[in-house]
């Protein structure tokens, strides 16, 4: 083993998007900044790839949108990002009692629009009013939450504090002290609507809208207040783009990352902490004044030395679908055209009595029949993940996002399983089309379809998430849950000068770069 080196004011110990977030943001203020990644390549799960070798075609592997990243914290890195907005929000497919095929359209440039095609679902325009009931609340209870996100943890009874209105108050109720479940119920009449806007409440956790420990709010707020406004956006060039926009920073500020450097252990002192990572063959040990983990809670506790059992809320609920089409399918309905119910979120099967059939038949960890899934297609917003060749010949790529498919579905028969949830939505997207998705698929020259799918498993065994849990763990309260957390940025851990970088964090989960901020303020602020 190398002697010691005292080189580093800071090591990183993860090269996820957060991880480097942290690192600009100290190279930034003077400090000397080592990255520490396991892998052959940083990143995390903000990365792009070649998923389907055969075509120039680079998909966002595991995240594709990006809400919650501040665009104040974009400008404060110094981040070349460019993100598009989508002209639609999103599509849900439906059949009137004839059996007709239709679709509810939720435009974000043409209110009218939306409006009409919830009168024509629904034959009134009570939902079209309840939904922009639900806006009100949204927007009153985001512009107290946001502002507060790259701040020091407030309490509880401070944000009570700023409640002045009384659509803030019922913001905050519906939100925060009550089952959502509740406020859908009363708020929405249709079952269609009630899913939509559930949706946001259950993506990546298996959970009623009635859970009375609340992990579906925390779900959808974390979905709603983004930047204030909510909207998920589009990163241009994929989700690799805001690696690739971070490394650059890094590379700009001197900041060294290692990869293919798995850290083995910490040693932790009263000063200084002593990292050790082995790097082809040969191990090797640095000092830091402080080391930041940008890694689940199994790495943390591993490296530390510690044990670490996962809770029953720590259960990740999720199958990604990643595919390659030589061409979009022909829908059933005119509701729209298939640029427009692709191009935004496309809810399948989420009715809210689906999802709740659906949930119960996980909870028993069946294979919920039909599964709830939302998909949507990047290369309609930005084609510049294709080849101009591939542009040209008319190929899109198509992101799916499965619910109610937690771990425990996946424990026995992990490959038939897989393959089954796979056929299941094939078919549900089927049918809504004039023709089978599988005709529209590339194929591989071995005659394989391009369809790429990962379970809760296998994003612990690619990604290492946790429990397969995207979030890393159970999602937090954006305030402080205790008067010892008050002021505090909530990234702390027991030992001084060891901090969560990563989602495992408070206020941690999505691309945000929260806590990758805020472990640079807690440094900063100790210096």
């Amino acid at each position: 083993m190398k002697s010691a080196d005292h080189s580093s004011d800071v090591i990183v110990v993860g090269s996820g998007h957060n991880g480097l977030v942290a690192a600009v943001l100290l190279a930034a203020a003077g400090q000397r900044v080592r990255v520490l990644e396991s892998r052959a390549a940083p990143g995390g799960a903000t990365v792009s790839a070649r998923v389907f070798p055969e075509y120039d075609a680079r998909l966002s592997r595991y995240s594709y949108l990006i809400s919650l990243f501040s665009e104040q914290l974009a400008e404060q890195l110094g981040l070349k990002l460019k993100c598009r907005s989508r002209a639609v929000a999103s599509f849900t497919p439906w059949q009137d009692t004839s059996g007709r095929h239709h679709g509810l359209l939720i435009s974000n440039q043409d209110s009218e629009r939306t409006r009409a095609s919830l009168r024509q679902l629904c034959g009134s325009d009570r939902e079209w009013k309840a939904l922009l009931r639900l806006e009100e609340l949204r927007q009153a209870f985001a512009d107290i939450v946001w502002p507060t996100m790259l701040q020091p943890l407030r309490t509880r009874s401070w944000f009570e504090g700023q409640l002045q209105t009384a659509v803030q108050r019922e913001a905050w109720k519906s939100f925060v002290e009550r089952p959502l479940g509740e406020f859908l119920e009363r708020t929405f009449e249709h079952d269609l609507v009630r899913g939509l806007v559930l949706t946001d409440a259950r993506i990546g956790l298996s959970v009623s809208p009635h859970d009375e420990e609340l992990l579906q709010n925390r779900c959808f707020i974390y979905h709603v207040i983004g930047n204030g406004s909510g909207e998920w956006r589009v990163p241009v060039g994929g989700m690799q783009s805001l690696t690739d926009a971070l490394l650059q920073r890094c590379r700009e500020l001197g900041v060294q990352i290692d990869c293919e450097s798995p850290v083995r252990n910490i040693e932790t002192g009263t000063r200084w902490h002593t990292v050790s990572w082995e790097h082809s063959g040969r191990e090797y040990s640095a000092t830091a004044r402080h080391v930041l983990i940008n890694a689940g809670r199994s790495t943390e506790s591993a490296i530390l030395g510690q044990t670490w059992a996962p809770q029953p809320a720590d259960e990740g609920s999720v199958i990604k679908i990643n595919m390659l089409l030589r061409r979009l399918p022909r829908l059933l309905t005119d509701s729209a055209s298939a640029a427009e119910a692709f191009a935004g979120t496309l809810h399948l099967n989420e009715g809210y009595q689906q999802m709740l059939d659906a949930w119960k038949r996980a909870q028993c960890g069946e294979i919920p029949v039909p599964p709830p899934g939302e998909l949507y297609c990047h290369t309609l917003t930005d084609p510049s993940i294709l080849s101009a060749e591939l542009q040209e010949r008319g190929f899109h790529t198509i992101t799916l996002f499965g619910l109610d498919m937690p771990w425990r579905v996946f424990e026995r028969d992990h490959d038939s399983r897989r393959a089954q949830v796979l056929q299941h939505y094939l078919d549900g997207i089927s049918a809504f089309c004039e023709e089978r998705i599988e005709d529209c698929l590339a194929v591989n020259s071995d005659g394989n379809l391009c369809v790429e799918v990962m379970t809760p498993q296998d994003l612990q065994r690619e990604a290492g998430l946790d429990y397969g849990n995207i979030f890393h763990n159970q999602l937090s309260w954006f305030f402080a849950e205790g008067a010892e957390a008050a002021g505090k940025w909530g990234v702390e851990t027991a030992v001084r000068g060891i901090l969560r970088a990563g989602s495992s964090a408070q206020r941690g989960g999505a691309v945000s770069g929260i806590p990758g901020w805020c472990a640079a303020q807690s440094v900063l602020e100790q210096r």
